[in-house]
Parts: structure tokens; sequence; C-alpha cells
């Protein structure tokens, strides 16, 4: 469930007590702000909405989102993609405020997104093909159905 989701960064707080969280929750707070900042600073990313604490999301009005997503992963990022709007997602954790990661993290976003706003805007091909179409499908009500017919099907015990 997604109360169980928002609460799990939480829990290592629990382990090094009321100053401890509250240090880390800023620095997690200041990191996100690094992030934002980067994030603007890159030609064709836009910053969705007004990150406040921790959950940092952007799109691009220059090229196919999923795309800069698929070249993401493969340099070993693990971010959420959003449907509308269609989006990348990070929830920051102390992890990401470790020395270098998160400009590790901008400069393999600039990297894929000054090629993809270089180059002219096709048809997606693999994971960012899936990602778009799942998000074209009229009837959002056999999703559920859909779904739950590949996970039977591929737990089917022979």
């Amino acid at each position: 469930s997604s109360g169980i989701n928002a609460e799990w960064p939480l829990r290592p707080g629990m382990s090094y007590g009321k100053d401890g969280y509250v240090k880390a929750t800023k620095e997690i707070i200041k990191g996100a702000r690094y992030l934002v900042n980067g994030l603007s600073n890159i030609d064709g990313i836009k910053v969705m909405g007004d990150p406040q604490i921790s959950c940092v999301a952007w799109t691009s009005d220059k090229f196919n989102i999923y795309e800069l997503s698929v070249f993401l992963t493969k340099k070993g990022w693990n971010l959420a993609t959003l449907q509308f709007p269609a989006g990348i997602h990070i929830a920051l954790t102390r992890r990401h405020m470790e020395p270098g990661v998160l400009d590790r993290l901008l400069a393999d976003i600039r990297e894929c997104a000054g090629d993809l706003c270089g180059k002219p805007v096709g048809k997606p091909s693999g994971a960012a093909a899936m990602y778009g179409m799942a998000a074209q499908i009229p009837d959002r009500s056999i999703i559920d159905d859909i779904a739950k017919e590949y996970w039977n099907l591929y737990y089917k015990v022979k």
C-alpha cells in the first residue's frame, strides 16, 4: 500500500534517534533543492511542481522522457516513471546524499538530455515504447485485468 511505501524511508530514523533523523531530513531537503536547481539548468528538462521535501519529478517538452528513463536505467539508476503527465520521479534518501551521487545523476541526465534534444523525435522503442503505449490505453479499467492475467500466466505451474 502507498502508506507502507511512504513510511518505509522513515524506519531507519528510528535507529539513530530524533536528532539524527532531523539532521538526515535536513540533508535530504537540501539535496532535493540541489537536484531541482541542477535539473532546472538542463536543456529539455522541466521540474514538475514545486518539490518541498524529498520527492522530485521531471519531464520534457523536447523529447520522449521515457527514453531518458531507459538511458538512466542502463547507467544503473533505479528511478520511477510516471504517467499523466509522463515523467521520471525520485524519492531521495540518505544514500543519495553521499558525496558525488547527485552530481553523477545530474551528469547522466545532462548527457542524455543533450543527445535527445539534438535528435529528431521519432517513435520510441523498447521499454520507452512500452511506457508510452501503456499511457495510451483509452479504457483505464482494463489495466487491472491485463496485469492480473499477465501475472497469472507468469506464475502458472505446469
